[in-house]
């Protein structure tokens, strides 16, 4: 009975996103209807002292790579950077090329630091451009910016400063470069599977005489969030503007650069930690460099990143630099407290007594720590409808235990923080998932339209996790 009312809630949060309700507001509630149904007097101290101190935790730790990866992006596509670049790319692959050049730009995008909220917003401009002038169907967009953003350049490359790769770095002492060899394979065999996927999808409507618009021209395109740019203007050779579009990659490359070298030095910085009691301020404890260097790193690297975005166009950023900013903080606000919120649902799924169930069986069936944790991180990702939150349940749950599990069978942490990471993008992307929702409402589009092909990057994403253990525990690589 346990494990029937932890589906149900599932189940029940899974149909309310799907309808396109927030789960900011129904997290809570399906929670709270999961331990109310357990024993009702559990409701009030389970929504209290774990939906709450959950929800405010990841809050505290992880905002502020929300709202600077926000800021960061919204100037990217502001400053135009994001236009230059999205140029240099079509006229490296071509315009026919349409579905590679999109997930091409989303992964520069996301794997210099910008929001995977963000990149959304500042890529289907580009991508309703292209679809329509390659007649690729419009409904494909969104399972194309989920390979390019939402995939390998998440949780799988080495560096990436996505918050699914910097939240294993707290609790195994690594940093975001951990194991470079299985997280580029991984990203390979994601990208690889993606790219012939969604190539089969548009031979497959080309050969039904299906248009950007539905078949034979029949409908309307559906408003999406943004409108379309004008990309039909011949690309310039004179030297000016090529240097303008090699000048765009800087901010992009300077946080990736400057990530690494903080990742370094901050440790050097603080050789001792940081402990308040010298300062008379003993409430406040001291602070484990180990859990916090790869989280500091991202937010300094960040902010270079948004200074040399200024920097880039400055009179074009500043014309409308206060509304722009603006919906930079909102949509950064939005996926924190959708995070959170979904953070929070998950730490009181995992209160329950079925949850208890779910993860003894899973250790019980998986003994290998990276198959266990691969396990019980895709499923808690599923649950919660969160790669960050999914994982961070699972690590606060049986990080410990990883830990001790990884030492006996003499893993190195950094395979444990890779295999951990590209779990949690394994089955987040349920059509509860606040990323899911963000972008479909972007492109305009429905579930029942485009929600298929997310959930076929979803599947690959799944199956990379589980291949590079297979690597691992083949070759030994690193």
């Amino acid at each position: 009975m346990d494990l029937v009312i932890i589906i149900l809630a599932l189940g029940l949060l899974m149909l309310i996103a799907y309808r396109g309700f927030s789960v900011i507001l129904f997290a809570p509630l399906c929670a709270l209807l999961a331990v109310i149904l357990t024993e009702p007097s559990y409701a009030l101290p389970f929504f209290s002292n774990i939906f709450m101190e959950k929800m405010v935790g990841f809050i505290k730790n992880y905002f502020p790579v929300f709202l600077l990866g926000a800021v960061f992006g919204k100037l990217v596509e502001m400053s135009g950077i994001a236009e230059s670049i999205a140029k240099t790319i079509i006229n490296l692959v071509g315009r026919k090329r349409a579905i590679l050049a999109i997930v091409l730009m989303c992964a520069i995008l996301t794997y210099s630091g910008v929001s995977l909220f963000v990149v959304a917003f500042a890529v289907y401009p580009f991508a309703a451009n292209l679809f329509r002038e390659a007649n690729i169907p419009k409904r494909l967009i969104p399972g194309t910016i989920a390979l390019g953003a939402l995939s390998f350049t998440m949780d799988a490359m080495p560096g990436t400063p996505q918050i699914q790769n910097v939240i294993p770095t707290s609790f195994f002492k690594t940093d975001i470069y951990a194991a470079p060899i299985l997280g580029i394979i991984g990203s390979l065999f994601v990208l690889c599977l993606g790219l012939l996927y969604l190539e089969r999808r548009r031979k497959k409507a080309q050969s039904a005489g299906e248009d950007y618009f539905g078949f034979n021209g029949a409908g309307e395109e559906t408003a999406g969030a943004a409108e379309t740019v004008n990309m039909s203007a011949a690309p310039s050779t004179n030297s000016a503007s090529i240097g303008r579009q090699v000048l765009a990659f800087v901010p992009l490359i300077l946080v990736g650069v400057a990530n690494k070298f903080f990742t370094i030095s901050i440790p050097k910085w603080y050789p001792e930690g940081f402990d308040f009691s010298k300062l008379g301020l003993e409430a406040f404890g001291k602070v484990d460099l180990a859990t916090v260097t790869g989280i500091w790193s991202v937010e300094l690297a960040l902010v270079l990143g948004i200074l040399t975005a200024l920097a880039y166009d400055w009179k074009r950023v500043t014309s409308g630099f206060q509304q722009g900013i603006n919906a930079s903080i909102g949509g950064a606000l939005l996926a924190a407290m959708n995070t959170g919120s979904e953070y929070g649902f998950g730490g009181v799924i995992a209160s329950l007594p079925g949850f208890a169930t779910v993860r003894d069986s899973i250790s019980h069936t998986f003994t290998n720590p990276l198959i266990n944790g691969a396990v019980t991180t895709n499923v808690l990702a599923g649950i919660t409808g969160s790669a960050s939150g999914g994982m961070g349940i699972a690590l606060s749950a049986m990080g410990d235990k990883y830990i001790q599990a990884i030492t006996q069978y003499n893993i190195p942490p950094e395979v444990m923080h890779r295999v951990v990471a590209m779990a949690s993008g394994g089955m987040d992307s349920l059509p509860h998932n606040g990323a899911v929702i963000t972008l479909l409402a972007v492109t305009g589009l429905t579930h029942k339209q485009a929600y298929g092909d997310i959930f076929a990057v979803t599947i690959f994403k799944t199956l990379a996790c589980f291949f590079v253990i297979l690597v691992y525990s083949l070759t030994g690589l690193v």
